[in-house]
């Protein structure tokens, strides 16, 4: 019940690890603004979470593409009348495949997503948290920010950014009762690949993944906790360790081999998310494409089978 007049403001809540953190704020007693680009998912989104867990949910359809969608965002919350006392900065995107071959319009998007609207939103509502000397923070990183990623280059870059600015505004923040935590999640099984278009890849239809349930437990106690940086998975942390001690060149050549086009058969490998979830945030994006409600890249701008078969020589 302490909770009940606390707002989070989470983004890209309605799959994955994000749907899952907006389960855990409510099951607390936080209000929460939902933000995600597909109004009729976001609606059944907030109208599920309000009718198990009674707290009041505000849905914006914002579409984090847009450089401008943030501060939409934050006027929106400054005409509710509301305070938020959590940020969630969770939605973000990737693009398989050799950076000369992807788009160059799709990598300024990614980055677009992935830095410039988090940032925007942490400049904007830090300001509002400092006058009252309190707030949280969530930035969503990823193992793949602890090392290069060939293949997952431009991603994993702006996951670096994602770990370095967040461990930086913590301690310019150490003096104050605001918290930065940043969640270093592994391979999850999330509808992330197929947005990627990096359902063919090694570590996606051959290995094992982290639930987004579990990477939400961890990163959601950590930032309770008021935890700098939480790791989520004991593959995780090894493969984090195994980084620091070969060294950017050797790591690299790591990753790729997990990058690679698999071998196996579509049958005997993973070909979508399991996350109930996720796969119902992809239903909804497949029966939205062509409406121009849907935002997201289609899975035929993926690599030919010529490209695939270039990165494996």
């Amino acid at each position: 019940m302490e909770n009940r007049n606390k707002y989070a403001l989470i983004t890209g809540g309605t799959s994955g690890i994000g749907y899952e953190l907006t389960r855990l704020f409510a099951a607390d007693g936080y209000n929460l603004i939902l933000v995600a680009r597909n109004q009729r998912l976001l609606q059944e989104v907030s109208d599920e979470l309000k009718q198990e867990f009674s707290v009041e949910i505000t849905p914006l359809a914002e579409d984090l593409f847009d450089r401008d969608a943030p501060e939409r965002i934050y006027r929106r919350v400054q005409e509710m009348g509301v305070e938020i006392d959590a940020l969630v900065n969770n939605a973000g995107q990737g693009e398989w495949g050799p950076f000369a071959a992807t788009d160059l319009q799709r990598d300024l998007d990614i980055v677009q997503l992935n830095i410039a609207a988090p940032l925007a939103l942490t400049k904007f509502f830090l300001h509002e948290m400092l006058a009252r000397n309190e707030g949280k923070i969530l930035n969503l990183g990823s193992e793949a920010g602890t090392t290069p990623v060939p293949l997952l280059a431009v991603y994993a870059a702006t996951k670096a950014f994602m770990i370095s600015f967040s461990v930086a505004l913590a301690d310019e923040l150490r003096d104050t009762n605001i918290t930065i935590t940043v969640l270093l999640p592994g391979a999850t099984d999330t509808d992330f690949f197929h947005k990627a278009g990096q359902e063919d890849a090694v570590i996606y239809r051959e290995k094992n993944l982290l639930s987004p349930q579990q990477v939400a437990k961890d990163g959601y106690e950590a930032l309770m906790k008021g935890e700098r940086k939480i790791i989520s998975g004991a593959k995780t942390k090894m493969h984090v360790l195994m980084a620091d001690l070969l060294g950017a060149q050797a790591s690299a050549a790591f990753m790729r081999k997990q990058m690679q086009p698999s071998e196996k058969a579509p049958e005997e490998g993973r070909t979508a998310a399991r996350h109930e979830a996720s796969q119902r945030e992809r239903e909804e994006i497949e029966h939205t494409s062509g409406e121009g409600g849907s935002g997201d890249y289609p899975k035929e701008k993926g690599l030919s089978p010529e490209s695939k078969e270039g990165i494996r020589k």
